[in-house]
């Protein structure tokens, strides 16, 4: 079995305990162990940081930016070992996972070219002979905790704007995903970053939680993951001035209206229902069909469900892999007899695939669930698998009540010829991201990214808007006149 070591102060070291990972198409599998940091450990690559952001803070932006380039490159360069751990680990598909890396080396591009530029603008001045301007400035040691479902690109999309900004970063990356936080980690080490400037926390958050949220030097904290947690991180930093950006659950919804390409429809609903096995937070999980075509649609999309092949991640015929953990697999299963016992009818899967290939893995059959109404859990709460619900509408207004049905507002698509109804629904639907004749999920590096109410915080990710969150403004007046 693989040991690796984690990034502290510009070292690789270790500790002497272990966390071991798991593969989770075959949990007999030992895939590596990383260590397992103490509290002392954590509070060291505080100390790192700190001293880090001292050197980077200053550090040219144009060196910065030669950094984050140089890091896409080795991304790119050794993209299919890294993609064949994040299988390894994760469970997804070797296809998801390459598109993870390469959209891991677009973001440290991106922001690469973003970090040349600079962030400010000159404002005029009602005072004589007097130029002010207001800039950007690194905010200082962020925290980034990030999830085992995206684990590589998730890191990449909060490393690189933070450290283009000229901030340095402490990474929590899930203890069921290390590898690929770490695997990100060498490549940033490889292409010049200062020691310090990253640090990469691995053990069991029940040991360092208190050290690695608590210490008085973090500025900012950008999560991804639960609800509970995130909230709980939320309440936990308010009495102290420190930043939080949370990007949190989803209960999406696709809206299917008469006029729409069925076939188009459903093609797009296999993506972004059961795409990562379902563990994404922008996944439809709420089918709204118009009831004209309400049952075509419905056998069109149990058909293409039954074809999906279920398997490891690295075998090339597969498209459904398996969930996280054992767990998550079993919540996901609990949630699905919930939802039956409360009236829901399975329409497709339901239970886990038969057979010695699936017997040790975290396999949930993809599910379709009918007869769904708006009081049962299943419609409310995010199942975060490959686990999706159909229902009848009459006509688009009643469909947007429903879509809006929701304490969440990450995403929501419609799927129709009719221009003015597509309008309409991007203006009325309560959610971040909203989509027309394609899926709630892939959204690309540039593009703004994140939900209203409980599904996030104010501040995006992605994009420009992404430096709103790293950096503070100055404003600066130069008065030249006698």
């Amino acid at each position: 079995m693989r040991s690796l070591e984690t990034l502290s102060g510009g070292q690789w070291v270790t500790t002497g305990e272990w966390l071991p990972v798991h593969d989770p198409a075959d949990l007999r599998t030992p895939v590596a162990r990383v260590p397992a940091l103490g509290a002392a450990d954590v509070t060291r690559i505080h100390d790192h940081a700190a001293a880090g952001f001292d050197v980077w803070r200053r550090t040219s932006p144009f060196d910065r930016a030669r950094v984050l380039f140089e890091t896409a490159r080795l991304l790119r360069e050794r993209a299919d070992g890294i993609a064949a751990d994040v299988v390894a680990e994760n469970g997804k598909t070797f296809k998801e996972a390459s598109g993870e890396v390469q959209k891991a080396a677009d973001f440290f591009e991106y922001y690469a070219g973003i970090a040349r530029d600079g962030y400010g603008t000159l404002v005029h001045d009602a005072r004589p002979d007097t130029r002010t301007s207001f800039h950007g400035e690194p905010i200082g040691v962020v925290l980034a905790i990030t999830p085992w479902n995206d684990p590589l690109l998730t890191p990449a999309r909060k490393l690189a704007p933070a450290l283009a900004a000229g901030n340095a970063v402490v990474l929590k990356p899930a203890s069921e995903t290390p590898l690929s936080g770490l695997l990100l980690a060498r490549a940033l080490h490889d292409a010049g970053l200062p020691a310090g400037v990253l640090g990469v926390v691995t053990g069991r958050v029940g040991r360092i939680s208190d050290a690695l949220t608590g210490d008085p030097r973090i500025a900012a904290v950008t999560f991804t993951g639960s609800n509970a947690v995130g909230e709980g991180l939320r309440r936990s930093l308010a009495d102290r001035n420190v930043r939080f950006q949370g990007e949190l659950g989803g209960k999406n919804a696709t809206v299917v209206l008469a006029d729409a390409d069925l076939d188009k429809a459903v093609g797009a609903l296999l993506v972004a229902s059961f795409g990562q096995t379902g563990q994404r937070c922008t996944a439809t999980s709420r089918v709204l069909v118009e009831r004209s075509v309400y049952r075509e649609f419905t056998d069109l999309l149990l058909a293409a469900v039954a074809a999906l092949r279920i398997g490891p991640g690295g075998e090339d015929t597969t498209v459904v892999g398996p969930l996280s953990s054992s767990g998550h697999r079993d919540g996901v299963l609990a949630d699905i007899a919930r939802a039956v016992k409360e009236g829901a009818t399975v329409l497709a899967g339901g239970g886990v695939p038969e057979g010695e290939a699936h017997a040790h893995g975290c396999y949930v059959v993809p599910t379709v669930l009918g007869d769904v109404t708006r009081e049962m859990a299943i419609w409310r709460e995010e199942v975060f698998g490959p686990v999706v619900v159909v229902r009848p509408v009459d006509g688009l207004d009643e469909a947007l009540a429903e879509v809006n049905d929701s304490d969440y507002g990450l995403a929501a698509a419609l799927f129709t010829r009719d221009l003015g109804a597509a309008h309409r629904f991007a203006e009325a639907a309560d959610c971040g991201q909203v989509a027309v004749n394609t899926t709630t999920s892939g959204w690309d590096v540039h593009h703004p990214f994140g939900g209203f109410r409980a599904s996030g915080s104010a501040f995006k990710e992605q994009g420009g808007e992404a430096l709103r969150f790293y950096t503070r403004v100055k404003t600066v007046a130069f008065h030249f006149g006698p």
